[in-house]
């Protein structure tokens, strides 16, 4: 079940984050630098490189190791990784909760892949992992993310000031979250 691959449309999958994929997530980040720029915390040059990417992905796997994360890529009709979803903060016991953060390439925007992949993660969370509820953050001004999440059954709940420092200030974020079921907390 969390290790099922799902097909998003005829050329772009859904599947688990893999070693292997340090290179094309490398090549992916690099392309859309510019285009996520205004929504990214600032980051070094060395995060856009493989080994960069090496590194990242490995603190994922101790995250997911530890049951604390999991971690999805999207990948193209090649295997490469071309956008990222994450389910971090898992915390079960009463609470049974995660926060989910998404990117998309820059050339694969606008073809709902992050509305079917949200929903994929969403059932995962929901049917896999038992949690009640997920969450999500947006730039108040990220209107596309907020889309997607209204999509996928999130509600916003709230609005925190100067929640992340991203794109070299602290930014205002809207919080969303879905709720997935009101069953008692099992697992």
């Amino acid at each position: 079940m969390i290790q099922d691959i799902h097909r998003l449309d005829a050329e772009v999958r859904l599947r688990p984050a893999a070693p292997a994929d340090a290179e094309s997530l490398a090549v992916s980040l690099t392309r859309s630098r510019a285009y996520m720029q205004p929504w990214e915390p600032v980051r070094p040059d060395s995060f856009y490189a493989e080994q960069g990417q090496r590194e990242r992905l490995a603190g994922m796997f101790a995250d997911r190791d530890a049951g604390r994360g999991m971690s999805w890529v999207l990948a193209d009709e090649a295997d490469r990784a071309i956008g990222g979803f994450n389910l971090n903060s898992i915390v079960l016991g009463p609470f049974r909760s995660g926060t989910l953060g998404y990117w998309v390439d820059v050339e694969y925007t606008g073809r709902g892949l992050a509305t079917t992949a949200v929903q994929r993660i969403c059932e995962v969370a929901r049917d896999g992992l038992r949690l009640h509820r997920v969450e999500a953050g947006t730039m108040v001004d990220n209107v596309a993310s907020q889309r997607v999440l209204a999509k996928c059954g999130f509600e916003q709940y709230g609005t925190a000031p100067r929640y992340l420092h991203i794109n070299g200030e602290w930014r205002d974020h809207f919080l969303f979250q879905r709720i997935l079921h009101d069953g008692p907390p099992t697992g």
